[in-house]
């Protein structure tokens, strides 16, 4: 308001200073008249809540529900063994798993070779592996080495023999 008389008078004429101040004092009491009814609405919300739980039946004068009793140690039964999962056939928790499949690999050998030579390798290439003639292939079942063993042919077919399975405590200890 005020703005826009500053600018509507010419530099030379001086402001009043008792309007000025008139003007400022009405803005300050609009802005406590409008606080004031805002805390009003407030008080009125809050008389209603109160209101509102007294009908529910829920005071602020209550006692509080009391504590509950302390945690009391429970006597456990004893653990039985109920035997291991074996190869007899008549566990049921077995049967379950039985029919999935799993990926069986043989492992003539593994190297390591440059990027570059990878892309000169070439129909009649020879690349070295880090096992020597004769030496047992390894048996993997999804990853894991489970056994060595020797080539075979059947039935016109390659096969291996298993010349060695690992033991279970050698595979956990492995995948330690």
């Amino acid at each position: 308001m005020s703005d826009e008389k500053d600018q509507d008078q010419s530099p030379e004429e001086e402001l009043d200073p008792q309007k000025l101040a008139d003007e400022v004092a009405g803005g300050i009491e609009e802005a406590s008249s409008e606080e004031s009814a805002a805390e009003e609405d407030d008080q009125a919300l809050a008389d209603e809540w109160a209101a509102a739980m007294e009908e529910a039946g829920e005071t602020e004068d209550e006692e509080p529900e009391p504590e509950p009793d302390p945690v009391k140690q429970v006597e456990l039964d004893e653990l039985q063994d109920e035997g291991r999962p074996g190869g007899n056939g008549d566990n049921p928790e077995l049967e379950v798993i039985l029919d999935i499949p799993v990926r069986i690999s043989m492992e003539v050998g593994a190297t390591k070779i440059p990027i570059r030579n990878l892309l000169q390798l070439n129909q009649g290439s020879v690349v070295e592996l880090d096992r020597l003639a004769g030496e047992p292939l390894d048996v993997l079942v999804n990853g894991t080495l489970i056994a060595h063993g020797e080539v075979v042919m059947v039935n016109d077919k390659f096969g291996i023999r298993l010349t060695d399975v690992v033991s279970q405590s050698e595979r956990i200890q492995r995948l330690r």
